[in-house]
């Protein structure tokens, strides 16, 4: 009789334990239970009294289970009265239910169509996902020209750049197969389908980075398909306009980015466009990646080194140090820190290195590079380019004066 009992003290304290450990993650970039604006509040409001309601109702299925397995466990008795055939019983116990069901749907099925709303919105980006990483466009139209400066188009990827308190429209699409855009902490998650366009309402009450994930299973990288949205001070938000629509400027000649900024040409530009390039005769220079590329699409390198991340946000352009200050800054250093972009001294050499080295060995991105006639000759990601490090040095020295 006691080794029954030990078992179910035993697995009763194994689950114990493992609750009260999940609960120990302070702060996780991820956590739901952790909402940093209106959207992500609203659902958090809703979940807790539903995990609550979900917790005792396991409680009291879980002691009624032990009850009457330890009651009625098999010791050579009579079989006990059946409750088959008792109405008062198998009523309680269907209008129980209902009741809970109930009082969990309305309250679902309200906060579905107050997430839903997106007539209350400020800002358009368009948000397109595609094999493995994140496309940001924020076109000049409507309030984005007229109340956020946005007189050019702005195309960048992995971090999104929102203002703080500002509700905005994110019109999520995908450029090849099923991916799903969330970003935990400010709402809840939509799907990325090719030839359709998804709203996605996003506000940030607070400067900071929210860190997000692809939650839609989408081909050999999918666990490297990251995303990253930051929040910034009205101010910081215009900074970083001003930055991005600023002209191009050329490194100055005989330096190692200027050798940087010539093999940039012959070897990126085909597929990764930068602002305001031109080529040695002074005509600008526009990438087609869709001659190359399997999506169509190449990541925007305009400014690069305004981002924390890179390839699909899978790594940090910033050491772990510099990565630390920016990620732990209170709200009123934040913006500064994230807007300083990375600097030689912070910048993470070992990673980009590698990534220049050989992309497809660092982020599988094809599962065999001989068979590109299945895809009439297109890659998949980023091929290997065969590049020397004294070309990896002059490419990290151009990439390192963007920003």
């Amino acid at each position: 009789m006691k080794n029954p009992r030990r078992r179910v003290l035993a697995f009763a304290g194994a689950v114990s334990g493992l609750v009260a450990l999940a609960g120990c993650a302070k702060d996780a970039p991820q956590d739901t239970w952790q909402p940093a604006g209106p959207n992500a509040e609203t659902i958090d409001n809703l979940q807790q009294p539903v995990f609550l309601v979900a917790g005792i109702v396991g409680v009291i299925v879980f002691l009624a289970v032990a009850w009457v397995v330890f009651r009625y466990r098999d010791r050579g008795q009579a079989i006990p009265d059946q409750t088959h055939g008792k109405p008062a019983v198998e009523i309680t116990l269907t209008v129980i239910p209902v009741l809970i069901l109930i009082g969990v749907a309305v309250p679902t099925a309200r906060t579905i169509f107050d997430l839903a709303k997106t007539d209350d919105t400020e800002m358009v980006v368009n948000v397109t996902g595609q094999q493995w990483w994140w496309e940001y466009d924020y076109p000049a139209i409507g309030d984005n020209v007229e109340k956020y400066g946005l007189s050019q188009p702005i195309v960048t990827s992995g971090q999104l750049v929102i203002p703080e308190n500002t509700k905005v429209l994110l019109r999520v699409t995908s450029r090849d197969v099923i991916h799903s855009y969330w970003i935990p902490k400010l709402n809840g998650k939509k799907d990325g389908v090719p030839g359709r366009v998804h709203l996605l309402r996003l506000e940030g009450s607070k400067p900071g980075i929210y860190a997000g994930q692809c939650t839609e299973f989408c081909g050999l990288s999918h666990a490297y398909m990251r995303m990253e949205t930051i929040v910034l001070k009205r101010a910081d938000f215009d900074a970083w306009v001003a930055n991005q629509l600023a002209p191009y400027e050329s490194p100055a000649e005989g330096t190692l980015a200027k050798e940087g900024e010539a093999l940039y040409i012959q070897q990126c530009s085909r597929c990764h466009q930068v602002n305001g390039l031109a080529d040695p005769e002074g005509n600008l220079i526009v990438s087609a990646p869709e001659q190359y590329v399997v999506s169509g699409a190449a990541p925007n390198l305009t400014n690069l080194m305004t981002r924390n991340t890179f390839a699909g946000a899978t790594w940090d352009l910033l050491s772990k140090d510099c990565r630390d200050s920016v990620w732990n800054a209170s709200s009123d250093e934040f913006g500064s820190k994230y807007l300083s972009g990375v600097s030689a001294e912070c910048l993470n050499q070992k990673d980009l290195r590698e990534w220049l080295r050989n992309a497809p060995e660092k982020k599988p991105m094809y599962v065999d590079p001989t068979k590109l006639q299945e895809t009439d000759g297109k890659y998949r990601g980023m091929p290997a380019l065969g590049l020397t490090e004294d070309q990896i040095d002059a490419l990290v020295a151009y990439l390192l004066e963007r920003k």
